[in-house]
């Protein structure tokens, strides 16, 4: 069976601020880094807990996701479909700002997309796609995923089977880890928002 250890990059300046942030390239704070390190640190010890090799560190192509992922020590492949909703024109706003109708809107329908931006059934596709070829390249071991919360939450949904809606009643913290073992009955999620190893670090 092969491990899919799915990381949310650590804290931004934006993400502490309560922004929307998508596409907008910018780099961890001080907790983020220090949630960087942990998050490594946490993966790389159950790694070798588990005697599960680690194949791969696979990033997103944002700054603070390859911050995240350069923790591990280890060499890092970008894949541009782990990277974050483009949030178009939403970009930066903070999440309180955002009209209530347009909430609704995303949340009836996976192809709403906010002006300039991309739809979460957009997101889910590519996602999944990338999960299912990383879960096969990693043959038996594991493959660290570091990534953002909305393809984070693709990816959840794709381990569980559901649709995008799913991904309104999840939450992901910055510097979470989430497991989805991949064997020849498809994926199943093997754990969900890991935060333990965040204790003392702040965020």
């Amino acid at each position: 069976m092969s491990e899919l250890v799915l990381v949310r990059h650590g804290r931004t300046e934006a993400n502490a601020r309560g922004l929307l942030l998508g596409r907008r390239d910018v780099p961890l704070d001080a907790t983020g880094e220090a949630q960087a390190r942990a998050v490594a640190a946490a993966a790389l010890t159950a790694a070798e807990a588990s005697g599960r090799r680690i194949a791969a560190v696979v990033s997103s192509p944002l700054r603070r996701a390859r911050q995240t992922a350069a923790a591990f020590g280890l060499p890092v492949e970008v894949d541009d479909r782990f990277v974050e909703l483009d949030y178009g024109e939403l970009d930066g706003v903070a999440v309180a700002d955002v009209p209530a109708s347009t909430w609704a809107a995303w949340r009836r329908d996976p192809h709403f997309a906010p002006p300039g931006g991309e739809t979460l059934a957009s997101v889910a596709a590519r996602v999944a796609a990338a999960c299912e070829d990383w879960a096969e390249r990693a043959a038996g071991a594991s493959v660290v995923v570091v990534t953002h919360v909305s393809p984070l939450k693709a990816a959840v949904a794709w381990a569980l089977g559901v649709d995008e809606g799913s991904s309104w009643r999840t939450r992901l913290d910055p510097g979470s880890i989430s497991r989805v073992v991949v064997g020849p009955g498809g994926p199943v999620l093997g754990s969900f928002n890991e935060t333990g190893h965040l204790v003392g670090v702040g965020g």
